[in-house]
């Protein structure tokens, strides 16, 4: 039995949607209407004769002898059969023979003529293909017609689709795709009775997801009208509201307030009537995941909850016994274990009672009845200081524990990455059951039926080996991809503090560039929005701007550019625009963003995985909002002024910062609560909000002084040099490639002295200078590690003049 998939929840066009960002047109699967005139492509052959069929399809697929026979044989057969039944027209007798209804194949017509057995399924989808009949989708799918999309591009006098096609090749994609854009254009024209001009949205949307259901995907059933949907939106064919991939027009939409409602099966009309209206009234200040948070609260944990003690319960009138019942209920989760956010839940059921007293002032004929006393003493939403308090020392504890592994976690994912590089360009070029070794470990070369029919559809296979040591087998191509985005994230997480929003809307647009006064090119990430409308920029430090452009080198490894893909926001459930972003993965068909979940899970992967190799990193596990507590504590912990920090990480409160900062040691508290005193003694409070241009530029001009003969020094804003500029030993240098020649010089005149002082016998002098010839080559290491690296077009953008 074919798998049923799950239709999506769907309203009508242009049904009004609370917090939505922008208008989205809600896509209804519906088959496109019968057109007045029918495609004809060779004229009215309703009624043809069966000889001008016969002949009309030797002139349009010319055969050569013995097949034009055989199919002669098996139109006259099919044709003849067909006559017998009642209707006028061929499409009537095909109804009236009962194929239609998709329970027979039209080889079951065949009394053990193996010959006629073939020839009777291409004699049906030759008339098909010139539009003598009009078989559903079911009886289409059932029949499985061999290659019947050039059989009917052949047959058709259709520009419009000419153009499609010639727009479907020129798609980079694999050519098993490409044809089964064609087969679903050709499927849906054919089921329809359309033209391609004819084929709207809510058309392909009704095929796409029949198909699917009924499970004729033929073998792409995940991927049924992915790149049509793609190639028809992207040249215009469909409207412009409508969602630009086939995966955005199939998802849920964002409910309304009613459906939000109906959700929780309230039995009082009354009831349900007034949470509506109050639901649609909030729905104007609020995001729509804050309005799916608060019905949940009001609806679901409210008064669901007081229904299941008290059903008759005809208002909002709460006796004492009935509220402490309920509170008892609502203070545990379903697992047992008590409420963290409790708390919220109380604030979001008192501010409904107040709001109704309040709006009952202002229109006491809708809103009077139902006033009633708040249950929830105001005592009870007074804790938040002590709930903040026991958040922050649990988010504390979660960095004091993370904070001292996290050199070792980079390091492991970093080794994990370039370990599975490694692994694929050497398993791609070994032979079958072939054993390679990469890093230490041994691996064999797997090939399979599996990826030999993967190679034919889309020329190439998926790499897979057999890892010897664990007798695993692993499908390098999907987790070399894997491991790539999740060393991504991590470190562009760790060197920016971004939210995790932020980190996914990142596009090629965010990258910029500033030329300070001194001439130097400083290059900038702009940072869109998440939690508020203040749009920042982070200066992009070396290792940063690395990551980014090692992420632009991989999407455009095979283009000229970064591909267009979308990205769906879970919260207000609509999807963007087609944009050059980032953090994008192409699966299939399918080119979107790594949504938040994904990205956590992976994470969650990454940290399991490293700890196999490495037992200190056991029991930690990163989650992309440690790496900004982690970023916000080592900035100000290393004495960056913390409104700067704050500026910085997008915080308009510079208390939201201090939350995030994590004190370690005692005199890091003293010192900090020194300065933080000095500052506020010079400066009243209400100038902290934004930092001065004195204090950006001396921000700024920081960086200038990081400049040293070998390279880049990275130690933090307002710190001095720890190791009296002993640089080669100071792992704040960053070696510039061009000054490798001058690391030979220094290594040369060390080993020098070292001669001269084992000559000596200066044995102290030995130690320091052995110390020194280690960093030194180290340092070499990392330079000659850089200058390998080629450059990256970045795709600023630039002003034209």
């Amino acid at each position: 039995m074919p798998k049923a998939l799950k239709r999506p929840q769907q309203r009508p066009i242009n049904a009004p949607v609370p917090g939505r960002t922008r208008n989205q047109t809600v896509i209804i699967a519906t088959p496109a209407p019968r057109p007045e005139i029918p495609p004809w492509p060779h004229g009215d052959l309703d009624t043809a004769s069966p000889e001008s069929l016969i002949a009309l399809t030797d002139t349009i697929w010319p055969r050569t002898q013995p097949r034009e026979s055989l199919r002669h044989h098996g139109l006259k057969w099919l044709l003849s059969y067909l006559v017998r039944h009642a209707g006028r027209t061929w499409q009537e007798k095909w109804i009236s023979s009962g194929f239609n209804d998709g329970h027979r194949k039209i080889r079951e017509l065949t009394t053990g003529n193996f010959r006629l057995d073939g020839e009777l399924g291409h004699s049906l989808m030759l008339l098909c293909c010139l539009r003598v009949i009009r078989p559903s989708l079911e009886a289409f799918k059932i029949n499985s017609f061999y290659r019947y999309h050039e059989h009917f591009e052949q047959a058709q006098n259709d520009p419009d689709l000419d153009r499609f096609l010639a727009l479907v090749e020129q798609q980079d994609t694999s050519d098993h795709f490409k044809r089964c854009a064609r087969m679903d254009v050709a499927a849906a024209l054919t089921t329809q009775g359309i033209r391609f001009a004819d084929l709207s949205a809510e058309a392909l949307l009704h095929y796409a997801i029949t198909t699917r259901e009924g499970g004729w995907g033929q073998g792409y059933e995940t991927h049924v009208g992915y790149l049509a949907w793609r190639v028809m939106s992207e040249s215009g064919h469909f409207p412009a509201q409508v969602p630009p991939t086939l995966r955005a027009a199939m998802r849920s939409p964002a409910q309304t307030p009613a459906e939000l409602v109906d959700k929780h099966n309230i039995t009082n009309p009354g009831i349900r009537d007034v949470f509506v209206a109050y639901l649609t009234r909030r729905s104007h200040d609020i995001d729509y995941a804050t309005l799916r948070g608060l019905a949940e609260d009001i609806c679901g944990k409210f008064w669901t909850g007081l229904q299941q003690i008290n059903p008759s319960q005809p208002n909002f009138v709460i006796s004492q016994e009935h509220y402490e019942r309920w509170r008892a209920v609502v203070a545990l989760r379903r697992d047992g274990k008590p409420r963290l956010q409790l708390e919220a839940v109380m604030t979001n059921i008192r501010a409904f009672y107040l709001d109704l007293q309040g709006w009952a002032a202002e229109e006491p004929e809708r809103w009077a009845r139902w006033v009633a006393p708040c249950p929830i003493a105001g005592r009870e939403t007074r804790t938040h200081g002590k709930t903040a308090r026991r958040t922050k020392e649990r988010m504390d504890a979660r960095i004091r524990l993370l904070q001292p592994v996290l050199p070792a976690f980079i390091a492991a994912a970093t080794e994990r990455k370039d370990h599975f590089h490694e692994l694929l360009k050497v398993a791609a070029d070994a032979r079958k059951n072939e054993v390679i070794t990469v890093g230490g470990k041994q691996y064999q070369r797997l090939y399979t039926e599996g990826d030999a029919s993967h190679r034919r559809r889309h020329g190439v296979s998926n790499v897979r080996v057999l890892d010897l040591s664990s007798n695993r087998k692993i499908n390098v191509t999907f987790t070399e991809d894997a491991v790539f985005w999740q060393w991504a994230a991590v470190e562009t997480l760790r060197h920016t503090g971004l939210r995790c929003d932020e980190l996914l809307e990142l596009s090629q647009l965010s990258i910029r560039q500033y030329i300070r006064p001194n001439g130097e090119i400083v290059a900038l990430l702009v940072i869109a929005p998440s939690k508020n409308d203040r749009e920042r920029v982070i200066p992009m430090s070396p290792d940063l701007f690395h990551v980014i452009a090692t992420i632009i080198r991989r999407l455009t490894r095979n283009r000229e550019s970064v591909p267009l893909a979308t990205r769906f926001n879970p919260s207000e459930r609509v999807t963007s625009e087609p944009l050059p972003f980032l953090f994008q993965r192409t699966i299939g068909q399918r080119t979107e963003v790594i949504n938040a979940g994904t990205l956590r899970d992976e994470l969650a992967k990454l940290s399991d995985a490293v700890a196999i190799d490495h037992p200190e990193l056991g029991g930690c596990r990163f989650t992309p909002h440690d790496f900004r507590r982690l970023l916000a504590t080592d900035l100000v912990n290393n004495g960056l002024p913390i409104h700067i920090g704050a500026a910085l990480l997008g915080h308009l409160d510079i208390q939201t910062t201090h939350g995030y900062v994590t004190v370690f040691r005692e005199d890091v508290i003293r010192h900090y609560q020194k300065h933080l005193n000095e500052r506020r003694a010079a400066r009243p409070a209400r100038e902290y909000k934004t930092p001065t241009t004195a204090e950006w530029a001396e921000f700024e001009e920081h960086f200038d002084k990081r400049k040293v003969e070998l390279g880049n020094c990275a130690r933090p804003y307002a710190t001095p040099c720890e190791h009296e500029h002993a640089c080669i030993r100071c792992p704040m240098l960053h070696v510039d490639p061009a000054m490798i020649e001058r690391l030979d010089e220094i290594n040369h005149n060390l080993t020098a002295r070292r001669k001269l002082a084992q000559t000596k016998g200066w044995l102290g002098e030995i130690e320091g200078i052995d110390l020194t010839l280690e960093y030194l080559q180290q340092k070499r290491a990392d330079a000659q590690r850089n200058s390998q690296i080629g450059a990256t077009n970045l795709g600023i953008p630039f002003v034209r003049t």
